[in-house]
């Protein structure tokens, strides 16, 4: 029997998710885990909010979702300013839950949790000490993904995220397996498009945009 091409025509209007990364924080500037640290964005983060508010100001947004943290509730804030609309927080789009490596840097763990580190590289079902697995989080970012979709065919939906739960969603709209997400690098404040057709198939049109970073 001759195996199914993985590629086939869409059926009807897809919804877009725009995937915007929240803004710098002191956490970021420094490259430290920052996973349920509710840390705020710098000056130079509401900087790139306000900047990236002003490029999707034109971008016919229906809906904007965000994780609760305040990082992302600041930059969300920031495109609801320039649109009207509300922000909705859904908790499953909030950052890994990094445990006791919150707070440090890849250098800081590597040397006191060595073994339990190349163990959570190896494997996305292996959590840190008190936080939770890549496994875990692509569940529940995934689930997320589909209450926002859920009724939205045809509509523009901006996400405000983190990292990890936007490399979680390209990742699946690439059916691309776990390791990926070691291999793929998001920018503050960067944009990421995808469209999610009801009949299955998904197509990234951007990664990483900063354009409106450079203005």
């Amino acid at each position: 029997m001759r195996a199914r091409s993985a590629w086939r025509p869409a059926q009807g209007e897809p919804a877009v998710t725009l995937l915007l990364r929240h803004g710098q924080t002191p956490m970021s500037v420094e490259k430290r885990y920052a996973g349920r640290s509710d840390v705020p964005l710098t000056e130079t983060g509401l900087a790139q909010a306000a900047a990236a508010a002003k490029r999707l100001a034109s971008a016919g947004i229906g809906v904007i979702v965000a994780s609760p943290l305040q990082r992302t509730v600041q930059t969300a804030e920031a495109v609801a300013a320039v649109t009207g609309l509300p922000v909705m927080a859904d908790d499953g789009f909030r950052e890994t839950d990094f445990g006791d490596w919150d707070g440090l840097t890849f250098a800081e763990v590597r040397e006191r949790w060595p073994s339990e580190m190349t163990a959570w590289l190896a494997d996305p079902a292996v959590a840190p000490p008190g936080g939770e697995s890549f496994a875990e989080v692509s569940e529940r970012v995934t689930a997320a993904l589909h209450r926002v979709l859920a009724g939205q065919a045809g509509k523009r939906i901006l996400i405000v995220s983190h990292v990890t739960p936007i490399k979680t969603l390209v990742a699946a709209a690439l059916l691309a397996p776990p390791p990926a997400l070691f291999r793929m690098h998001l920018d503050v404040a960067a944009l990421s498009e995808i469209d999610w057709y009801a009949d299955g198939p998904a197509v990234l049109r951007s990664f990483n945009d900063t354009a409106h970073l450079k203005a």
